[in-house]
């Protein structure tokens, strides 16, 4: 029986997961992506988000310094820990929680399992802020439910002369 058991053991004795996590983490870490399979995304982002959390912590000296050897010791590698406190540290100082994603990517061909792609959120540049700016536009008070709904934001239209002048190839003398 399996009651309350609910940590995922990938297939893995204790010693080969935690350091399968340890070597996945630091990846995550020092590359801000990573690709995997769906089942080990899900495992490390478990092992993760609360090594991240401890990066926030603000205290004295010592306790600062307690906290690296605290993460060092779950990672067992100094680039990574030095990365996730001076890089990764003060750019999520704000967010609560939640600073990692995880994306499915299909099945792999060879053994037909689920491939991921773990990434840790506020270092996406590609849809991280044009999400923030579009909910900010959209946002209402949480009063009422009726009333006028929220108006999606058009792009301006493009005239038929821009258009002109963006296909015009340059002129050029020979």
């Amino acid at each position: 029986m399996r009651h309350g058991d609910k940590i995922n053991n990938l297939g893995r004795k204790k010693a080969h997961r935690e350091a399968l996590l340890a070597n996945l983490a630091s990846q995550l870490i020092v590359h801000k992506r990573i690709v995997t399979t769906l089942a080990k995304a899900k495992a490390l982002r478990t092992y993760i988000e609360p090594l991240i959390t401890k990066t926030k912590k603000s205290g004295s000296e010592t306790e600062i310094s307690h906290q690296h050897r605290v993460v060092f010791s779950y990672l067992q590698d100094k680039v990574s820990v030095k990365e996730l406190f001076t890089v990764v540290g003060p750019k999520i100082a704000s967010r609560p929680g939640g600073y990692t994603r995880v994306i499915k990517l299909g099945i792999r061909p060879g053994d037909n399992a689920e491939k991921a792609m773990i990434e840790l959120v506020d270092f996406n540049e590609i849809y991280g802020k044009s999400v923030e700016t579009a909910a900010d536009a959209t946002k209402k008070t949480r009063r009422g439910r009726g009333g006028k709904k929220a108006e999606a934001t058009v792009a301006p239209a493009i005239t038929d002369a821009e258009v002109v002048e963006i296909t015009k190839a340059p002129e050029t003398e020979e």
